[in-house]
């Protein structure tokens, strides 16, 4: 049930992963045809967004039927009296499931044009507004209270402040302007605040902005499912290695009941600034959060007594999660994606440098969960295979909660090796619509079903450490 075209790669990116999903193991395994279908299929659903919205609860504050009483009040205002099921996941107790109506194809589409950015265009697609800072161009005589067309201009070839644009764009859906052309490309500086209030967007989703800000985050399924995989304990000294914006950081604080430490690292200023104001959102006072570089965060020297942040000493950490920089492949939706072959494969090389310090900074004993938001063999499998014949002191073990597909063939990692890894392949399920009435029809385990497989690209592996190194 495509309506956007297919994911657009750069030439030499598209040849690369092309060879990705044809290779030897998995045609031997699935055949030409079947290998290259279910290629073709992961192209199309990664320009269309997942079937459901995921939210978190902050169980440290609330429960999650209280939660779930108050979005559900939000929800039917927002969609006017609309009643769309919030559904609790069996397996993960703490997260709430909104479906996604649409694709609406009965829109009617209006004469006053505007285009929005890449970005801006992925967010309206799950839920957003169109924030003035995504606006690239408008038509010439859009005031505030006009009923507009927004666009996405997915090739970013629309010139800012345009009058028109007749490139390759896609249409969102429906709002009314707050401002009018000239406040938004105001010249005594950039404006911020809401540009398009969106009431027709293609896929009906609810918006976040400031709902219950203390109680949800806004976190997709298999962002959720790592730091169950992980199982922090109340007490632990944890590591998040690669933290930012702090999503999976207050989860594990708060799976630990706010009870022991866990260290947050990135390397960037304004992202650790984002994970503090988060932990502080969520009252969650066990996350101490640095502004490291994690390849740098084994110590080689003594410490001193007081020292609470990085380098820290071999063996310092319970529980390591490496949430890896990769190259985002699985985010959805995206329609062109913009990096270059060298930019797809300098992330291999950093994943391992990364991975080397958590294996020493691992105690004995100790738990280590790797994981990625993409879809590559390199950035994923074949970490893994390098990873056990890197370490002999690492160990494969299984996940629970188990809610994805096992790993994909061509890393040369055995069927059984296989079975213990976690990805999260978009093309699990047929592209589907879903409207007011089939929801209704909906048996719920089939929509939890759905909502496991019609989620965002993820990579999941699970390592203990058996002895000292």
């Amino acid at each position: 049930m495509s309506i956007f075209p297919k994911i657009v790669f750069q030439y030499e990116v598209e040849e690369y992963l092309t060879k990705v999903f044809r290779n030897n193991e998995l045609i031997t395994a699935l055949g030409t045809q079947e290998a290259e279908n279910k290629y073709q299929a992961l192209l199309s659903h990664l320009s269309h967004p997942p079937a459901f919205t995921s939210v978190r609860v902050n169980t440290h504050l609330a429960s999650v039927k209280h939660v779930k009483k108050l979005l559900v009040e939000e929800i039917q205002k927002q969609f006017k009296g609309l009643r769309v099921p919030v559904l609790e996941h069996p397996k993960l107790q703490d997260i709430l499931l909104i479906p996604v109506v649409g694709p609406r194809r009965d829109l009617k589409k209006h004469a006053s044009e505007v285009i929005v950015g890449a970005q801006c265009g992925y967010a309206v697609l799950r839920g957003a507004h169109v924030y003035v800072p995504g606006i690239v161009s408008t038509s010439r005589f859009v005031k505030a209270g006009d009923l507009v067309s927004v666009y996405s201009d997915i090739e970013g070839k629309c010139k800012r402040g345009a009058k028109e644009f007749d490139g390759l764009k896609v249409f969102l859906g429906n709002g009314i302007s707050e401002l009018s052309r000239s406040e938004i490309f105001s010249s005594s500086g950039p404006l911020k605040g809401l540009g398009i209030r969106m009431i027709e967007p293609v896929y009906l989703s609810p918006s976040f902005d400031n709902v219950l800000p203390s109680h949800l985050f806004l976190q997709n399924l298999p962002s959720v499912v790592v730091s169950h995989i992980l199982n922090p304990q109340p007490g632990e000294k944890i590591l998040d290695m690669c933290a930012a914006p702090g999503g999976k950081t207050t989860h594990l604080a708060t799976l630990m009941h706010d009870q022991g430490e866990v260290i947050a690292m990135d390397k960037i200023a304004n992202k650790v600034k984002k994970i503090k104001q988060n932990a502080e959102l969520l009252q969650l006072n066990c996350i101490k959060a640095f502004c490291y570089d994690g390849t740098k965060a084994l110590s080689v020297e003594k410490r001193e007594d007081k020292q609470e942040g990085p380098p820290f000493l071999p063996e310092s950490f319970d529980r390591i999660l490496l949430d890896a920089p990769c190259s985002g492949m699985g985010q959805r939706p995206n329609m062109a994606y913009s990096s270059t072959l060298k930019e797809v494969t300098s992330y291999q090389p950093l994943q391992r440098k990364l991975f080397s310090v958590a294996a020493k900074l691992l105690k004995p004993g100790g738990v280590l969960v790797y994981s990625t938001c993409t879809i590559t063999l390199s950035e994923n499998e074949e970490q893994v295979a390098w990873a056990l014949k890197t370490f002999p002191c690492l160990q494969l073990r299984p996940q629970e909660p188990h809610i994805g597909g096992e790993g994909m063939k061509g890393a040369g990692l055995s069927l059984d090796q296989l079975k213990l890894l976690q990805r999260f392949d978009p093309s699990a399920v047929t592209l589907q619509g879903m409207d007011i009435d089939s929801l209704q029809d909906s048996r719920e385990d089939d929509l939890i079903s759905l909502a496991n497989k019609d989620c965002i690209g993820f990579f999941i592996a699970k390592f203990i450490k058996s002895n000292s190194e």
